[in-house]
């Protein structure tokens, strides 16, 4: 007998990207920036008092709502504060979604969404991408309660205009919540703050965990229309982000120029890391985040070698990518090694 709910029973659960012990590795595979935090994040949580550990924490990240909203050029009112991205999904399908109310997005993209459709019960729409990534035409008229697009793409690095995902708003207007889940656009040359102004059905995800390389720190934030943050507030966690976490995230994001000149030498790599890549024959479609999607025939075997040389990428051994490594873009150092490695596998 099992005491679990049915569809918990025969869920399979969200599989982590495997987190690899000691300092010899080349670690790859979980789309972490390889360049530290701002000197200031250290800072601000050293300045964290005993007085503010021994206290609840301050329920809505007000210091941070503030900060964000002064870099984006929108009210506190507009930032919901967030235990990592992957919390304001959560809060998404739990306000959103039940056996009723389905979700769509299109496939393939993020493995989480699944899972949480799962846990929540809600019925699935996956609409496939055509083989140039576009956004799917069919996506605007599932009918669902919360339609998702992840802007960039994950695991395929691909990027659709905001202006298409306006006119997808749009049309969901009235019908639909669209959640534009920007957890990489730090990397990319645009953004769709501008359409949380414009409509009052898009919320968007933004996390701290790469540009701002906070990983460790588990910090995002949603922004939206003050209505959908209204009502997104009733179903977050009581103190669901802590003391610590709200001073590092506040510092790290006031913290624009080191921002920036990270975000630009993960691009620089970016663009050499992939060039290399094509030069041992595997296609690499031009990438729009903090990793590269590369195919190559032998990607699982090559995979295989590589943690043979304690150099970890990303493998998903399932329909469509089997042919594929999903490589993060690390330093120049940890990059030379990695094509090394390739040369070497590839040769023999």
């Amino acid at each position: 007998m099992s005491y679990f709910r049915e569809n918990i029973e025969k869920a399979q659960g969200y599989t982590p990207g495997f987190q690899p012990a000691g300092d010899e590795v080349v670690k790859l595979n979980t789309n972490e920036n390889p360049y530290p935090a701002s000197p200031k994040v250290l800072e601000a949580v050293r300045g964290v008092s005993a007085e503010q550990l021994r206290r609840y924490p301050e329920p809505l990240g007000d210091e941070f709502r503030k900060a964000a909203g002064e870099v984006l050029g929108l009210s506190a009112d507009n930032i919901i504060c967030i235990n990592g991205g992957d919390e304001l999904l959560t809060i998404c399908f739990r306000a959103f979604c039940d056996e009723s109310r389905p979700v769509a997005y299109p496939v393939p993209t993020y493995s989480l969404y699944p899972v949480l459709a799962q846990i929540q019960n809600c019925q699935r729409v996956e609409v496939g991408f055509g083989a140039d990534f576009g956004l799917p035409a069919g996506l605007a008229n599932t009918y669902s309660a919360l339609t998702i697009v992840c802007n960039p793409n994950a695991p395929t690095a691909t990027f659709i205009h905001p202006e298409e995902l306006g006119r997808l708003a749009k049309k969901l207007e009235g019908k639909s919540i669209l959640l534009i889940d920007e957890a990489y656009v730090d990397f990319a040359e645009a953004d769709c703050v501008g359409l949380v102004k414009d409509f009052d059905n898009v919320i968007i995800l933004r996390s701290m965990s790469k540009g701002y390389s906070l990983a460790g720190l588990r910090f995002g934030y949603g922004i939206a229309c003050q209505e959908l943050i209204t009502g997104l507030m009733k179903v977050k966690d009581s103190y669901n982000v802590d003391a610590i976490s709200i001073a590092a995230a506040r510092a790290a994001i006031n913290d624009q120029d080191y921002f920036k000149k990270n975000v630009a030498k993960v691009k620089s790599e970016r663009t050499r890391l992939a060039e290399e890549l094509r030069k041992l024959d595997f296609v690499v479609r031009d990438s729009h985040t903090n990793f590269v999607l590369a195919r190559l025939e032998d990607a699982g075997q090559i995979y295989r070698k590589l943690i043979e040389r304690k150099i970890y990428v990303r493998y998903f051994n399932q329909q469509g990518m089997a042919d594929k490594l999903r490589i993060t873009v690390g330093t120049k150092e940890q990059n030379d090694k990695l094509i090394g490695a390739l040369k070497e596998i590839i040769s023999q």
